[in-house]
């Protein structure tokens, strides 16, 4: 649906991507440089669906918080999770690590992307513990592995199939398939390639999973934490309603996420408007636009019309 990246006024711009390039990285951690090394390949190519999906930091957000609604419905996902992450004591900090995390695994350099899933799976290997069921679980798990993996394609996929633009089953075909180099690096070995493989991993991981106040507690902190700057606090509630909307409604009522929890029909299409224009903001800083630059490309190459 691209028709070209949005003209902002320079001010405008420049306070959106320095507020998008503090959010996704930190100043008290190391930057990551997606500029750098020079020509270096990321694990997907540039003009993947990958590539142009992830660039939309709305959708992004969305499927985040989405595919973290169903890894906390999983008994060992929500232990592993809420008893070894600081989500609970620092939000915000724990969410910049992971936005980073998936900004890497796309556009990143391979040999960043390689360096940083390692030091991930390292750190998983020491999370160990007891589900509140008494069964033990260990993060590293394969199934659990291929769960997370799962619900994480699914969630991006998802939002940007219903915010911005739908995606046919060729679409979400190569969406999973270029997901695969990065899976198997963390250690999903049985992620699904296709939407029908996906269907069929929900239905049966579906007995699985169950209502916890975590998952309650987990969208409340979602929707207070400092993510947008104060006066748009509105605009990120309605992003936190708009993840639980991607839920299967039969899903959404057995986890005790009622009506209030999503969004209305006027509020639906706030949200798309909101999306939609995302898709053509090209901020100079971001992932998208230092990887294209990185590989000799146009920085508006993701934003031209297909």
């Amino acid at each position: 649906m691209n028709a070209g990246p949005i003209s902002l006024p320079s001010p405008l711009l420049y306070g959106l991507d320095r507020h998008a390039a503090r959010l996704l990285q930190p100043g008290d951690g190391p930057v990551f440089d997606f500029g750098s090394p020079p020509g270096e390949a990321a694990l997907v190519g540039p003009d993947s669906q990958s590539w142009r999906i992830f660039k939309n930091p709305v959708t992004v957000f969305i499927g985040g918080v989405a595919a973290v609604i169903l890894e906390l419905a999983e008994p060992a996902v929500r232990a592993g999770v809420w008893s070894h992450s600081s989500f609970k004591s620092d939000p915000l900090r724990r969410l910049q690590r992971t936005g980073l995390a998936a900004m890497v695994t796309v556009y990143g350099a391979a040999s960043g992307a390689q360096s940083m899933i390692g030091g991930v799976v390292r750190r998983h290997g020491h999370v160990t513990g007891t589900t509140e069921h008494g069964q033990p679980y260990r993060a590293n798990d394969t199934d659990l592995l291929n769960w997370v993996q799962a619900t994480a394609e699914w969630g991006f996929a998802e939002a940007y199939g219903r915010y911005v633009e739908r995606l046919d089953d060729d679409a979400l075909q190569r969406l999973y398939r270029e997901a695969l180099p990065a899976a198997r690096l963390y250690g999903a070995r049985d992620v699904p390639t296709d939407a029908a493989q996906m269907r069929a991993l929900f239905a049966r991981m579906a007995p699985r999973l169950e209502a916890s106040p975590v998952i309650l507690d987990f969208l409340q902190i979602m929707r207070r934490a400092p993510i947008l700057p104060a006066p748009l606090r509105a605009v990120q509630r309605l992003l936190v309603g708009a993840a639980v909307e991607l839920v299967d409604a039969d899903l959404r009522a057995r986890l005790g996420l009622d009506a209030r929890c999503g969004l209305n029909h006027w509020q639906r299409r706030v949200v798309r408007g909101i999306a939609r224009s995302a898709e053509r903001m090209l901020l100079p800083s971001s992932p998208a636009v230092q990887s294209c630059l990185r590989l000799g490309l146009p920085a508006d190459h993701l934003y031209q019309p297909r």
